[in-house]
């Protein structure tokens, strides 16, 4: 195992040498200060004041260079703009070229500069991650606060790299014009569309995308799925990428996500009237509702494991179980029976193949669309849940055949039941297993070692990450011992809750809080507006289905402007406080209780809660553990039964309410909401230093 250290050495521009961090020298220091501290020879306040001054001057000397090196580019960009514009009179085809070569070069030189800063990033990631380890995550927290926020700071230089963007935008341009158009007046800004295919500028952006977090729409839809990345692959491993992966298979596997989601929610409209059409109180319907939930939690990891062997067998076997936990769903009207309704939603809930699904994505599918497909899987899960409302809304009629009962009630288990039969036989004949299965399971395991010791791994991660992994640096000190085994993906769940920084924490008592809230509006919605309004199923599946159409314009304007504008941190902390608004205007306090009131209160809460998952898990993806990107306990596993425990308790909780009243029903459900919501923001707050 190679030292941190050393590689960063190894791989350093000879030429800039000087300009680097020197990350040997702040390790002995942070040595020496533990050392000093421990013999009472110096005081805290001392180490924390020295170590900043050291820090500032490495980040300025980096910074500077960076600035030099900007100037430079501007410098022969500007040369070469004026040759182009002399060529502009007199065309000659030969000296268009060498002007195209002569922008590549400037383009090739800024790559270098790209990795410079790559490099540099990483080693104030460790040497911050190693200081916080011997002195108790104090330190960062402590320096990004005084530094990161100050308007001559010079972290965000590094955090946004405006001049780096511009002098890429530069060359992009200057490129693209060089194209022959053939008299077109139209340039890469009226078409963003068509971006300019050049190698060069490909390898520019995705730099650019490593250094930064990328904002634009698919992105921030993409990184719902919470499918992480630990490295950036090797062109031998985009080779195996290609080749297993199938189209029709990913197909398969979105559609599973949508038809899941479609069953998890068509049965909300009409579970309070099926409980009491089987002599039960209408709050029973948060325990049917929540039935499915509570089999989840379980089933996403065994079916996160069972995707270590096949992708097949578990789609099989989930779409077999829910068609028979949606026969025995519809079944329970005839039986008369609530431990059949109950059994029939858990085996719905023990077919849950979100894990597979999300797992295909992450081994399976190309880096080059990774990002569209997990954007597919996002939408598929929100139009799942917009049109399972909106379904059982039109399945408002009764008949019987063969002594068997088709109503508003049952009518949701058949139709699903189909479903699931008809995507059972498209999956048995269209389905590709993926070529060697049990290599590529493997490899990432074995391999793992290997591929950390690419520097590149550390390149896709945020700049200061608040000691987010077990320390890799390899310099074993006789307190630091780092193994190969500490490199490999998490192998249970008590070994990945290690892994979890008070940061990470955080995030996921955000996440349940969000699903919380969420569970509390969906799954109580037909009770409550039948008590205060008499609203019929139609009305509450036409309210439940806009609700959920709301989802991807709402992330639309996210992805695409506000969070441009604004941190990913400062729009999490606006999110909650504005759910929290949401929660505490649901509440009666006059009486009567007003459709404007519950309709509004519930948008606020419902759409400010969409805003806050998806910079949540955007926030999620980045201080997580890389050894969390892979394996079966991973980052969207964790995520996932966070979420799913969160709707098993809201469910809960709206059945135990229940027995106070339906009058009470509103009020008390939603106390938890409000107190949650409270301690994620204090939660947010205390940790918000650490969110980059």
């Amino acid at each position: 195992m190679v030292a941190f250290g050393k590689k960063l050495k190894e791989r350093q521009i000879q030429e800039w040498q000087g300009y680097y961090i020197n990350y040997k020298l702040m390790k002995k220091k942070v040595k020496q200060y533990a050392n000093q501290i421990e013999a009472g020879a110096v005081e805290r306040r001392y180490v924390l004041k020295d170590f900043s001054r050291m820090l500032d001057y490495q980040i300025e000397k980096i910074v500077l260079f960076m600035l030099e090196q900007q100037g430079l580019f501007a410098s022969r960009i500007s040369q070469l703009n004026e040759q182009q514009d002399s060529l502009q009179e007199e065309p000659d085809i030969s000296k268009i070229s060498g002007l195209r070569e002569a922008y590549r070069a400037v383009g090739q030189d800024l790559l270098k500069l790209l990795f410079f800063v790559e490099m540099n990033a990483i080693g104030l990631r460790k040497i911050l991650k190693k200081f916080d380890k011997r002195f108790g995550y104090k330190f960062t927290d402590y320096y990004v606060k005084t530094r990161a926020n100050h308007p001559y700071s010079l972290l965000q230089q590094v955090f946004k790299h405006v001049g780096l963007g511009a002098v890429v935008g530069a060359i992009s341009r200057n490129l693209a014009d060089l194209e022959d158009r053939q008299g077109s007046y139209l340039s890469i800004y009226d078409q963003p569309a068509l971006p300019l295919q050049d190698p060069v500028v490909d390898s520019l952006k995705a730099a650019v995308d490593r250094l930064t977090h990328s904002t634009n729409f698919l992105n921030f839809l993409g990184q719902h799925a919470l499918i992480m990345h630990e490295e950036l692959p090797s062109p031998v491993e985009e080779h195996v990428d290609d080749e297993r992966y199938h189209f029709i298979s990913l197909l398969l596997n979105l559609v599973n996500t949508f038809l899941y989601m479609v069953n998890t929610y068509i049965i909300v409209p009409t579970a309070d009237d099926y409980s009491t059409s089987l002599g039960a109180a209408p709050t029973v319907c948060g325990v049917v509702i929540g039935a499915m939930a509570v089999a989840q939690v379980f089933s996403s990891v065994y079916f996160s494991a069972w995707s270590n062997k096949s992708y097949f067998r578990p789609l099989v076997f989930s779409s077999i179980v829910l068609f028979v936990g949606n026969v025995m769903y519809a079944l329970a009207y005839d039986l008369n029976s609530i431990p059949v309704l109950l059994i029939g939603r858990l085996f719905c809930g023990f077919g849950s193949a979100r894990a597979v699904n999300r797992r295909y994505i992450s081994d399976c599918v190309p880096l080059k669309i990774r990002m569209q497909a997990s954007a597919g899987f996002v939408s598929a899960s929100a139009l799942g849940m917009a049109c399972g409302p909106a379904l059982a809304g039109l399945l408002q009629t009764k008949f019987m055949i063969y002594k068997i009962t088709f109503n508003q009630d049952t009518l949701p288990g058949w139709v699903m039941a189909i479903a699931w039969l008809i995507y059972l036989v498209w999956l048995w004949f269209s389905f590709k297993e993926p070529a060697n299965m049990d290599e590529v399971n493997h490899v990432p395991q074995e391999a793992s070692v290997v591929q950390h010791d690419k520097l590149e791994k550390g390149l896709a991660q945020p700049l200061l990450l608040t000691a987010n992994e077990q320390d890799d640096d390899g310099d074993q000190d006789a307190s630091e011992e780092a193994s190969e085994e500490s490199r490999l993906p998490a192998n249970s769940l008590g070994s990945a809750y290690r892994l979890l920084t008070p940061s990470v924490k955080v995030q996921l008592l955000i996440y349940f809080m969000l699903k919380y809230a969420m569970e509390i509006l969906l799954s109580e919605s037909s009770v409550v507006t039948t008590y205060y309004f008499g609203w019929t199923t139609s009305s509450v599946s036409i309210f439940l289905a806009c609700l959920g159409l709301t989802v991807l314009p709402v992330n639309i304007i996210v992805g695409s402007y506000i969070s441009n504008m604004y941190e990913d941190r400062q729009i999490l902390l606006a999110s909650e406080i504005i759910v929290f608004l949401g929660i505490l205007f649901s509440f009666q306090f006059i009486v009567p209780y007003s459709v404007p009131q519950y309709v509004c209160s519930g948008l606020i809460m419902f759409v400010a809660a969409e805003v806050l998952e998806g910079v949540n898990l955007s926030l999620l993806s980045r201080v997580m553990s890389s050894r969390l990107s892979r394996g079966t306990y991973n980052g969207g596993l964790l995520s996932t039964e966070a979420g799913t425990l969160a709707r098993v308790v809201a469910d809960a909780t709206i059945t135990l309410a229940g027995y106070l009243g339906q009058s009470k029903l509103l009020n008390v459900t939603l106390v938890p909401s409000l107190v949650i919501c409270i301690a994620s923001i204090a939660a947010t707050c205390c940790t918000y230093n650490s969110l980059y």
